[in-house]
């Protein structure tokens, strides 16, 4: 299997051993391609609205964009991780979630991503980890991913990793663990389910471009919805 893993940070910290308590459930059994941010990714969307127009490869960040969006692609389990900052998700990887506005449920959608998998992991020393992995996982739904896991926890910066004495905090690493072991279990060879929601939300942006098609034909969305065979 092929797990794809970007992080909202740079730093190696509590965030990212988090995320490789995580993995290492997964050794020796999944090829990790992994991004971290805002090194991978040091540009922003600036709003030019190429993308929804005249598609993602008139992007002037393509040339970053598209690499990492192939490695989502053709990923089984998509990880995204994140400290929260003010209460929401890196700035980097807000960053490079705007990149991503036309994968969209109501733009174009990628049909790989109905059937995938994705774990997000946030925490914070105070409080915000539950609203930065909402910011993440928001937009993971709304790309079409229906079975979501979610980790967010408190962890002090200067935890002694190998002697966990407090109770909390031991409790938070014995949760990602069985995080991990459920995900581990999957069998990736068939594909997840759809939820209710997503069906609800794919249904509606249906009808829209059916109704945007028809007025148009050569509106990018709308042609891209009837080349899959959605409309």
């Amino acid at each position: 299997m092929k797990i794809t893993v970007i992080n909202g940070t740079a730093k190696r910290g509590v965030t990212y051993r988090l995320k490789e308590i995580f993995l290492s459930e997964f050794k020796n059994m999944a090829e990790v391609t992994e991004f971290y941010l805002p090194d991978d990714c040091p540009c922003f969307c600036v709003g030019c609205i190429g993308c929804f127009l005249k598609g993602e490869q008139t992007c002037k960040d393509a040339d970053i964009i598209q690499p990492i969006e192939r490695a989502l692609m053709g990923a089984d389990l998509i990880v995204m991780t994140s400290p929260a900052y003010a209460f929401h998700a890196s700035g980097a990887m807000k960053a490079l979630l705007d990149h991503f506005a036309y994968r969209w449920m109501p733009h174009r959608p990628a049909p790989s991503m109905f059937t995938k998998r994705a774990v997000v992991i946030t925490q914070c020393l105070g409080a915000g980890a539950n609203t930065a992995a909402k910011d993440i996982r928001h937009s993971l739904s709304w790309w079409g991913i229906s079975k979501i896991g979610t980790f967010s926890g408190r962890l002090m910066s200067d935890i002694v990793w190998d002697k966990l004495s407090d109770k909390k905090q031991a409790g938070l690493i014995r949760r990602i663990k069985r995080l991990a072991r459920k995900f581990a279990r999957i069998d990736y060879t068939r594909p997840a389910r759809m939820n209710i929601v997503t069906k609800i939300r794919f249904n509606v942006c249906r009808m829209m471009q059916k109704s945007l098609h028809k007025a148009d034909p050569d509106y990018l969305d709308g042609r891209y919805w009837e080349e899959q065979g959605w409309l």
